[in-house]
C-alpha cells in the first residue's frame, strides 16, 4: 500500500514539474488561437470518443454487408451409449432428450458402443426482398450520423475554445487597465499625502486617497479571478495543463477583414447533425416495414455417421463391437439439398406499430431540426447586428478615451494646484479608466461578434482564416 502511495505522489510531482516547466516557455512566447484550436481538436477527449464511436460505425457497415455470405455449419460427434428402442409416441417439448435408433427389446438392454456423427450444414438466403439492402442503408445512416456527430462536436468545441481564448483575452487586458489604474490612484495618493502634510489640503482627502487606492487594488484581484477562471476554462477546453497562458494581443490592434459569408444554414454541422439523425431514424423506419418480407433460401446438409452397432444387430443377434475405432468409423452417409421460403404471416400486424412508432420518432426529429434551424437564423441576425454595435462601439471609444484623457489630464494639473477638490479628480480618474477600458476591448468585441456569426452560420472559416 505504501508503494502505491508513493507511486502516486511521483506522478503527482511529475505532472507538476512538467506543468511548470510549460508555464516558463508558455510565458515567453503567446499561445496563438490557431494552436490552441488545435491542441483542443487533437487532445479533448469527448472528440476522441466521437472519433471511436464512428468507427465502430464503420465496422458495422462491414459485417452488415457480409450478411448476404452462407451460413456453413460443421459439426462432429462421437459419443457412447445404449440404443434401445420403444414403440410409442413422445414430445419432448422444452426437455433435452436423446436420440438413439435401435430394434426393440422385449426387455432392458445394457449393451453400448461408440457411434460418430459428422455433418456440414449450409444455409444461404440468396434473396430477401430488399431486406438486407435495408439493413446494409440502415448501418450506413449510423455512420453518417456519427460522421455528422463528429463534425458537429468538433465544431463546436472550436468555437468554444476561441470563446474562451477571446475571454481571456479581455480578461488579462481588463488586468492591465486595472494596473494602470492602481498607478494613477497611488500618484494622486502621493501628491495628496505630500499637500495634506504641508496643510495645503484637508485630512479627509488623504483618506478619499487612500480609499481609491484600496479600491483599485481590489479591483486587480477581481480582475486577476476572472483571468485566472478564463485561462483554466481555455485549459481544461484543451486538455492541458492549467498553467498561466499569455494570449496574442494582435485582437488589440487589428480587425477582420471581411464579414460576410455565403454559407447556408442548412451547411451548419449542427443543423447537418440534426439532419443525419432524420435520415437514420426513416432508414430504421424502412428496414422494419422491410422485415415482413419473406425470404428464399437454399440449403444443403450432408451428414456421415459410424457406428460400434452391426448392421445385422437385433434382439436375437447381439452383435456390436465396444472398440472406440470400429464406432467412429463413417460407414454411411446421407445428404439433402433443396430450396425454401419461409414468411411470418402473422408479423404484418405486429409491425405495422413499431413502423409507425418510428415514423413519429422521425417527425420529433424533424421538430427537433426545425427548431435549431430557426433559432440558428435568430442568432445570425443578432450577429449581424453585435457586428455593427461593436464596429459603432470601435469607432467611438478612441472619442471617449481622449475625452476623459484631457479631462483627467486638466484635473490633475488644477489639483496640483490647489485650483480644484479631490472628489472630482476622482471623478475624472472614474472616467478615464471607464473609458480605458472601452478602448481595450472595442477591438475584441468586433473580434467575438464575428465569432457569434460564425458560429451561427456554421462558417467557421470565417473566423479562422482571420486569425493567427
Amino acid at each position: 500500500m505504501m508503494i502505491c502511495l508513493k507511486n502516486r505522489m511521483l506522478l503527482l510531482l511529475l505532472s507538476g514539474f512538467f506543468c511548470g516547466q510549460t508555464t516558463v516557455g508558455q510565458e515567453q512566447k503567446p499561445l496563438l488561437l490557431s494552436e490552441a484550436i488545435q491542441n483542443g481538436l487533437q487532445h479533448y477527449q469527448s472528440i476522441q470518443a466521437k472519433q471511436n464511436y464512428l468507427h465502430s460505425s464503420e465496422e458495422l457497415v462491414k459485417n452488415t454487408q457480409k450478411e448476404y455470405l452462407p451460413n456453413v455449419l460443421a459439426s462432429i460427434q462421437q459419443s457412447f451409449g445404449t440404443i434401445n428402442g420403444q414403440f410409442g409416441p413422445a414430445a419432448a417439448y422444452g426437455v433435452p432428450g436423446t436420440s438413439s435408433s435401435g430394434p426393440t427389446y422385449s426387455s432392458q438392454s445394457w449393451s453400448a458402443a461408440f457411434g460418430g456423427v459428422y455433418v456440414l450444414n449450409t444455409n444461404w438466403e440468396v434473396f430477401s426482398f430488399g431486406r438486407l439492402q435495408s439493413r446494409i442503408a440502415y448501418a450506413a445512416s449510423q455512420v453518417s450520423r456519427d460522421s455528422a456527430d463528429l463534425a458537429q462536436e468538433q465544431f463546436v468545441q472550436g468555437v468554444k475554445i476561441a470563446s474562451a481564448y477571446l475571454n481571456l483575452l479581455v480578461a488579462q487586458t481588463l488586468l492591465k487597465t486595472a494596473n494602470a489604474n492602481l498607478q494613477r490612484a497611488t500618484t494622486i495618493q502621493t501628491v495628496v499625502l505630500a499637500r495634506t502634510k504641508n496643510g495645503l489640503n484637508a485630512g479627509v482627502d488623504s483618506s478619499i486617497a487612500n480609499a481609491e487606492v484600496s479600491k483599485a487594488k481590489l479591483l486587480i484581484i477581481d480582475a486577476s479571478n476572472t483571468e485566472q477562471t478564463y485561462n483554466n476554462q481555455l485549459a481544461q477546453l484543451m486538455n492541458a495543463c492549467a498553467i498561466s497562458y499569455s494570449a496574442d494581443t494582435t485582437f488589440l490592434k487589428t480587425l477582420p477583414s471581411t464579414y460576410n459569408t455565403d454559407l447556408a444554414i442548412e451547411q451548419n454541422p449542427q443543423v447537418k447533425f440534426y439532419k443525419r439523425r432524420i435520415d437514420q431514424s426513416d432508414r430504421y423506419a424502412n428496414l422494419l416495414s422491410k422485415s415482413i418480407l419473406p425470404g428464399v433460401n437454399l440449403f444443403g446438409i450432408f451428414q456421415t455417421r459410424g457406428s460400434g452397432f452391426d448392421y445385422n444387430y437385433t434382439a436375437l443377434n447381439n452383435n456390436y463391437s465396444k472398440d472406440y475405432f470400429t464406432g467412429i468409423n463413417p460407414t454411411r452417409s446421407n445428404y439433402v439439398a433443396g430450396v425454401s421460403m419461409a414468411w411470418n404471416i402473422m408479423s404484418i400486424s405486429k409491425i405495422k406499430h413499431q413502423v409507425l412508432s418510428q415514423q413519429f420518432i422521425s417527425k420529433g426529429l424533424q421538430n427537433e431540426y426545425d427548431l435549431i434551424s430557426t433559432q440558428l437564423k435568430d442568432q445570425l441576425v443578432l450577429a449581424d447586428q453585435r457586428i455593427a454595435n461593436s464596429l459603432q462601439s470601435w469607432r467611438e471609444a478612441p472619442v471617449q478615451y481622449k475625452a476623459a484623457s484631457d479631462a483627467y489630464l486638466q484635473k490633475s494639473v488644477l489639483f496640483k494646484n490647489g485650483l480644484s477638490n479631490i472628489i472630482d479628480l476622482q471623478q475624472a480618474l472614474y472616467l478615464l479608466n471607464r473609458a480605458e477600458t472601452d478602448v481595450s476591448v472595442a477591438y475584441i468585441n468586433v473580434w467575438q461578434s464575428l465569432l457569434q456569426k460564425a458560429a451561427a452560420s456554421g462558417d467557421f472559416d470565417l473566423f479562422l482564416k482571420q486569425v493567427r
